[in-house]
């Protein structure tokens, strides 16, 4: 799971900027923001590079149960 649609939001960036800045479809870039696909971790480090962020904020810990 990850936190990109948050990220996103909390920066008032659109996630059609930013699949302009990473080369990808805007529905590419949706389906990561909605967690219906997951980025691969070289997109996911681009990610975080365009939005000027730790990998680490993009993505949700896993909790141990």
């Amino acid at each position: 799971m990850n936190r990109i649609k948050e990220v996103l939001e909390r920066k008032g960036i659109k996630q059609v900027w930013l699949a302009e800045q990473m080369g990808k479809s805007y529905n590419m870039v949706n389906s990561y923001a909605q967690n219906r696909r997951q980025p691969s971790l070289e997109d996911l480090y681009k990610i975080a590079e365009i939005l000027d962020v730790e990998v680490k904020e993009l993505l949700i810990e896993r909790r141990a149960h």
